[in-house]
C-alpha cells in the first residue's frame, strides 16, 4: 500500500510544480473590502453592514456579515455561499431580504473570501474537511446569533454552502427551516470520473499533499469567465458583480480546488447522502434546470428521502439563483420569502382570549 501511494505521488510530480506557483499572499482573514466602482447602487453593502469573525476551537477563521431590517426582524436568516463565493456577492439578495423584515447574516466558508486561508496561495481552493465549516456554522449560531425562542432561525444554502448546511442539521444545528438553493451533492466537472478521482484524492491527503492543485484548476485570471460566459447565470449585469469585487480587492480572489478539497467533498457529500433521513426540519429545495456546476439526480434522491423537503426546479436557471434574471431571480427569492414568513408564524404562540 505504501509503495502504491508513492507511487501516486511520483506520478503527480509535474502538478506539483504547477501548483507551486502562488501569488505569496497572506493567509490571514480579510474584513473591509473596497466597493468596484463600476458597480450600480444596488450591489452596494445593505444599510448597516457590519463585518465579524468567527472561530471553532482549532478551525481557522471565518468571515462573516450581518445586517438587519429597520423594523423588528421576523426572522433570523443564515446565508452559507458556494465555492469561490465572498459575500458581497450576496448583498442585493440581503438588502431584499432584509426589506421582508429579517435579519440576515452570511457566513463565509473556511479558505475563502474573507476568510483564513489554510495554504500561502491565497487564490487557492483548499480544505482537508468540511467539518470546520459545519462547526463554524454552529459557533456563530450559538455564539454570535444566539438561540431567540420568538423569532425563527433559517439556514439558506446555496452549492457547496448547500452541503455544509444539510451536514450541520444532519449534526443536530436546532433550526426551524433549511433552504438549499442549487446544492451541490454531485459536481458536473471533474478532471477524471469520480469514482477514478475518489480513489487518489484520499491518498494525496494521506500523504499530507492535498494541498496540490490538478492542471485543470487554474488559479485567478483576470481575463477569466463572467457568470454569463461560465453559464452560471443568463443576467449581464449580475454576472459581472462577482468578479467586480475580485478584481477591486485582491485579497477576495478565488481560483480552482485542490485535491484535498475534492476528497474533502466526496466525504461530505457520501455523508449527506446516507443521513438525509435524519433530517426532519422543513426543507426547501430550489434547483437549476440549466445547471453546468453540480448534478441533478442527487438533488431530488436527498430531497426524496428527507421526511420534510419539497424541491421546485426552474428550467431555464443557471446555477447561481441568486445572479439569475428577474424572471427566475424573483420566483426563487419570493419563495424564500414564503417560506421563511411561514416559518415565523408557525413560531408565533397563538393570542389567548
Amino acid at each position: 500500500m505504501r509503495r502504491r501511494l508513492v507511487t501516486i505521488a511520483l506520478a503527480l510530480s509535474p502538478i506539483v510544480a504547477v501548483s507551486a506557483c502562488g501569488d505569496g499572499g497572506s493567509r490571514a482573514p480579510f474584513a473591509e473590502s473596497r466597493t468596484p466602482p463600476a458597480l450600480s447602487a444596488r450591489f452596494y453593502p445593505p444599510q448597516g453592514w457590519a463585518w465579524g469573525f468567527v472561530r471553532s476551537g482549532e478551525g481557522p477563521v471565518q468571515r462573516y456579515g450581518v445586517s438587519a431590517p429597520p423594523v423588528a426582524p421576523r426572522a433570523n436568516l443564515l446565508i452559507l455561499t458556494g465555492y469561490g463565493e465572498t459575500a458581497e456577492a450576496w448583498f442585493e439578495t440581503v438588502s431584499e431580504l432584509n426589506a421582508a423584515g429579517f435579519t440576515v447574516w452570511v457566513l463565509e466558508r473556511q479558505g475563502q473570501g474573507g476568510s483564513e486561508r489554510a495554504t500561502p496561495w491565497r487564490d487557492l481552493g483548499h480544505v482537508d474537511s468540511f467539518d470546520p465549516d459545519v462547526a463554524a456554522i454552529r459557533a456563530l449560531r450559538q455564539g454570535v446569533i444566539r438561540p431567540d425562542e420568538t423569532i425563527p432561525f433559517v439556514v439558506l444554502g446555496h452549492s457547496e454552502g448547500g452541503l455544509a448546511a444539510l451536514r450541520a442539521a444532519q449534526q443536530g444545528l436546532a433550526m426551524d427551516g433549511l433552504v438549499l438553493s442549487s446544492p451541490a451533492f454531485g459536481l458536473s466537472a471533474l478532471p477524471r470520473p469520480r469514482s477514478d478521482f475518489a480513489k487518489f484524492t484520499p491518498a494525496m491527503r494521506f500523504l499530507r499533499l492535498g494541498w496540490i492543485r490538478t492542471p485543470d484548476q487554474g488559479g485567478w485570471k483576470r481575463e477569466g469567465p463572467d457568470g454569463v460566459q461560465s453559464g452560471q447565470t443568463h443576467d449581464p449585469a449580475r454576472g459581472k458583480v462577482q468578479a467586480a469585487w475580485m478584481l477591486a480587492n485582491p485579497d477576495l480572489r478565488m481560483g480552482g480546488r485542490s485535491l484535498g478539497w475534492f476528497a474533502a467533498f466526496f466525504d461530505a457529500s457520501e455523508a449527506a447522502a446516507r443521513d438525509a433521513g435524519r433530517v426532519t426540519v422543513p426543507t426547501l429545495m430550489l434547483d437549476a434546470g440549466q445547471d453546468k456546476a453540480v448534478t441533478a439526480t442527487p438533488q431530488t434522491r436527498i430531497c426524496q428521502a428527507m421526511p420534510a423537503c419539497q424541491e421546485t426546479r426552474y428550467p431555464a436557471a443557471g446555477h447561481d439563483l441568486h445572479m439569475e434574471s428577474d424572471a427566475v431571480r424573483q420566483p426563487w427569492l419570493a419563495a424564500i420569502i414564503d417560506f421563511t414568513r411561514a416559518r415565523a408564524a408557525a413560531k408565533t404562540p397563538p393570542r389567548k382570549g
